[in-house]
């Protein structure tokens, strides 16, 4: 897209407003589509059911992002280094799902992260996450030692998609581990895709590769019918 294009102004959706997105063929190179709105349970599944998700700070209205290209993890690709294979092998960690839900989220929140002044989990954001965990739409995998929290991932469950948000470590590998554990769990569920939205060396590492913005959205289309599959059912 042109920088000519990528001047214009962003859609502004009216807080309460309709469930509503810019059509595709307007979407920046970017990934920034659309700011406002409202963190509703029916906008966020929306949202994700279009790929699209909210990404913005304290000091901006909320921001709707869906990035060309796309940082995704096919389940069947997953890639387990050698360092962390001998983690798992030898039961450093134990993992359990949807346990500390709360905990996860809080913790990814506080976490810093390099070169990121502040969070983008605002409390307005954490509410609206803990509310799709009740629901049943959003989950965690925890990674425990020594009788404590010690890394978790959570993200969003749509059809066959899971749709990745954060994650933290306190100690070495752990996060590392639970998305791991979280990519054999999908893959034992006949999820199709794990979305990371962005690359980061962490993922990369774990087998993510970017696809186009035009393929994921058809990946999305076709895996996230409406389904409630369970990914609570036992701990490890």
């Amino acid at each position: 897209m042109s920088q000519r294009a990528d001047r214009r102004p962003v859609p502004l959706i009216p807080e309460g407003g309709p469930l509503w997105f810019p059509p595709e063929d307007g979407w920046r190179a970017s990934g920034l589509l659309a700011a406002g709105g409202d963190l509703s349970p029916e906008r966020l599944v929306y949202a994700y059911g279009r790929g699209i998700f909210p990404w913005y700070d304290e000091d901006t209205p909320i921001l709707w992002w869906s990035p060309d290209p796309r940082c995704v993890l096919f389940p069947d690709e997953l890639h387990v280094p050698r360092s962390l294979a001998k983690t798992l092998r030898r039961g450093a960690f134990s993992f359990s799902f949807d346990r500390a839900f709360e905990a996860v989220i809080r913790n990814c929140a506080a976490a810093s992260r390099p070169g990121q002044r502040g969070t983008w989990l605002v409390p307005d954001m954490i509410d609206a996450y803990i509310d799709l965990h009740r629901l049943g739409l959003a989950h965690s995998v925890e990674a425990w030692a020594d009788g404590g929290l010690v890394g978790g991932v959570y993200g969003v469950a749509l059809g066959r998609v899971f749709f990745g948000e954060s994650m933290f470590h306190i100690r070495p590998d752990a996060s590392k581990a639970a998305l791991a554990t979280l990519v054999g769990r999908l893959r034992e569920r006949g999820f199709v895709l794990l979305d990371c939205q962005q690359t980061t060396p962490h993922v990369v590492r774990l087998g993510a590769r970017e696809i186009p913005r035009r393929e994921f959205l058809a990946l999305v289309r076709r895996y996230t019918i409406p389904a409630s599959i369970n990914l609570r059912n036992s701990a490890r």
